[in-house]
């Protein structure tokens, strides 16, 4: 074996344990936090204040909000004094023709949920904010809203947790 064959050889030896010993992990969820300042977050239950109710909405949207900050995130999550601080209220559930048929009836019907957000950064207050936070959903209005409901509120809800998370904390 001739030297430029052994400095081939040396050199993909060489980049083979380099490629196979470090290794970087990413992890792409959005969140910006600095755990060492940051370490606790208090999210009050939302009460629903709209005129119009489906019973199991409050719940849905209480539970999926602390979920999507348990599973994004490694803040523990604390009833008082949390570093972050996230409170509100759910202010309106409703209801309106979305488009018209040609004969002039109602042909789709939009759903929509409004959720008023206080939150409160006890390490940097400049971050602080009230913000009302809006999603929607539309369904054919041949389907009762009865059948699509629980569905629609759903995904509704998980829309209303995406925007306060990325508002909150991925500083988007």
């Amino acid at each position: 074996m001739d030297l430029t064959n052994k400095l081939r050889t040396i050199v993909c030896l060489t980049a083979i344990l380099l490629l196979t010993a470090c290794s970087v992990s990413y992890k792409f969820n959005g969140a910006s936090i600095d755990y060492s300042k940051t370490k606790t977050i208090q999210i009050a239950e939302f009460p629903i204040r709209s005129s119009y109710v489906w019973g199991p909405m409050g719940p849905m949207f209480n539970n999926q909000l602390k979920d999507e900050f348990a599973n994004h995130t490694r803040l523990e999550q604390v009833r008082r004094d949390g570093d972050l601080k996230i409170e509100g209220e759910i202010t309106q559930y409703q209801q309106r023709n979305k488009s018209v048929s040609a004969e002039g009836y109602s042909a789709q019907t939009e759903l929509s949920m409004t959720v008023n957000v206080r939150f409160t950064n006890n390490a940097n207050h400049k971050e602080d904010f009230e913000r009302q936070f809006t999603a929607t959903a539309t369904y054919e209005t041949t389907r009762s809203l009865n059948s699509v409901q629980e569905e629609l509120v759903t995904q509704m809800v998980k829309d209303l947790c995406e925007q306060i998370f990325n508002a909150t904390v991925a500083n988007w």
